[in-house]
């Protein structure tokens, strides 16, 4: 146990299992949104309740989902002890002072952004994970199976504007979080080289920090215009 110690109680250490952590939510984050695509299928909910019910019967992918949980509290502990350190490091700021200059706006306010999600994160699962495992779902029946009409809730917290709202603000926080912190974490892990920066700059500005995040946002607002009769 020396070493977990060790790693836990040093900046680099730190700075890796925050690295890690955020990666493997990256990881998440396409299949969840694969998942979630289910709702532009305009078959009243069949194919994402089938997709839940999945998630949330599988063996393999219920013991993954604790692992989710953990990382999620392990990256935001660790990027809080960082920033503690840091600010102990430096109580007093220098006398002149132009991040702009050599960083970008995004790695200057990640502990911003990370609260912001932080607290989607807690919203997000009540609306839905509370409501899923412990709410009073409604049954849907396909073939002769029942299943939680997990989609009556999608649509019953993307009917209210201002939910649709929050979520699609929170996607271009989350957006500019991963901007920086893909990059950043194969940077930690010392992933640095000509040939394969480039392309890991690439995915993480413009999949990760604009074509995932734009997906999430466009499901609820979907789902909003539909409810509503728009479309």
């Amino acid at each position: 146990m020396a070493w977990v110690i060790q790693t836990l109680s040093s900046s680099l250490g730190r700075k890796v299992i925050m690295s890690l952590t955020g990666l493997f939510l990256s990881t998440f984050l396409i299949v969840h949104m694969a998942g979630n695509l289910q709702l532009f299928k305009g078959d009243n909910g069949r194919a994402f309740n089938e997709y839940t019910y999945f998630m949330t019967h599988n063996p393999l992918i219920l013991t993954v989902s604790y692992l989710l949980y953990t990382s999620i509290l392990v990256h935001a502990l660790m990027a809080w002890v960082l920033t503690r350190h840091n600010q102990e490091s430096r109580p007093v700021k220098y006398a002149y002072s132009k991040p702009e200059a050599n960083s970008d706006w995004s790695s200057r306010n990640m502990g911003i952004l990370g609260t912001i999600l932080l607290l989607f994160i807690v919203i997000h699962m009540k609306t839905f994970w509370y409501e899923m495992h412990f709410g009073s779902v409604p049954m849907a029946e396909y073939d002769g199976k029942q299943y939680k009409d997990l989609y009556a809730v999608v649509k019953e917290a993307f009917s209210q504007w201002w939910y649709v709202l929050l979520y699609v603000i929170c996607m271009v926080a989350i957006g500019f979080h991963l901007a920086h912190g893909f990059q950043s974490g194969f940077q930690s892990l010392g992933i640095r080289h000509k040939k394969y920066t480039p392309l890991i700059e690439f995915v993480g500005k413009y999949f990760f920090a604009i074509v995932i995040p734009a997906a999430f946002a466009a499901m609820p607002v979907y789902v909003f215009l539909q409810v509503h009769g728009i479309i």
